[in-house]
């Protein structure tokens, strides 16, 4: 069984991927507020936090799914272009299947990206303990199974980054185990991960560092174990203790 040991990896080189000033506004407000982030060259990066801090929304901005109101995502220090992004991957919550056989949905996110092997698609299934359900509609699938479908869709196109958006939510601990593995896996072979979970169970399980951010600004990057044994900020301590922050323990009435 892999494990993470929650320390940085024995290279301290960043990553090509990083952001800076990032801003994301709704209307007025600032839902991500001026973010700069260097992420480690390999390994996992956990980004955590309250609920609305902005976890998700700043996934996708790091994957470009959405525009910046301000500032810029950074590929070895140039903005992000469609071919980077080509060499990144994502996957969700709620898992986007087609409705084919199981085989057909990983054939088919590896030809979107040009690659019509065969046995690769089968060493994608096998990756992720899918072998010998090629040929079982998609859709048939329990909840752990398609997300362990998405996950090999993401890594059978050996991505250079693979974010995770809560891979694991709402499954039974047998499939969350399963999904750490195959995620503990991808990043053993050289894959960046960046993932966000409300699970800090699984934070400490498999982070080599961790992003705190609250109401849209980093207030930590630290290695895990520093992040997990004594955090800098009070809302991650609070956080980590299972309390809500100050502004929540007292909502308006009105």
């Amino acid at each position: 069984m892999l494990e993470r040991t929650g320390t940085m990896p024995a290279t301290d080189q960043r990553h090509a991927l990083s952001c800076q000033g990032l801003v994301y506004r709704a209307g007025e407000r600032r839902l991500i507020d001026a973010i700069d982030l260097d992420f480690l060259s390999s390994g996992i990066s956990t980004i955590v936090g309250y609920n609305g801090a902005g976890k998700s929304l700043l996934l996708r901005l790091l994957h470009g799914l959405l525009e910046p109101s301000e500032g810029s995502v950074l590929w070895n220090g140039t903005p992000l272009t469609a071919t980077v992004r080509h060499r990144q991957a994502m996957v969700f919550q709620k898992p986007v299947i087609l409705r084919r056989t199981v085989l057909d949905n990983i054939r088919f996110a590896l030809a979107s990206r040009g690659i019509h092997d065969r046995a690769q698609a089968l060493a994608a299934l096998e990756g992720v303990g899918l072998s010998g359900l090629e040929n079982r509609p998609a859709r048939l699938l329990s909840g752990g199974e398609k997300q362990r479908l998405a996950l090999g869709q993401a890594i059978g196109c050996k991505p250079d980054v693979l974010f995770l958006d809560e891979a694991t939510a709402s499954l039974d601990p047998a499939s969350v185990h399963a999904i750490e593995q195959i995620v503990l896996a991808a990043s053993a072979e050289g894959t960046k991960i960046i993932m966000v979970t409300h699970d800090v169970g699984q934070a400490r399980r498999l982070s080599d560092e961790v992003i705190f951010i609250d109401r849209g600004r980093v207030l930590e990057q630290a290695p895990a174990r520093l992040f997990f044994a004594n955090p800098k900020s009070g809302q991650a301590a609070a956080y980590l203790e299972g309390r809500l922050p100050e502004t929540h323990q007292h909502p308006s009435k009105n």
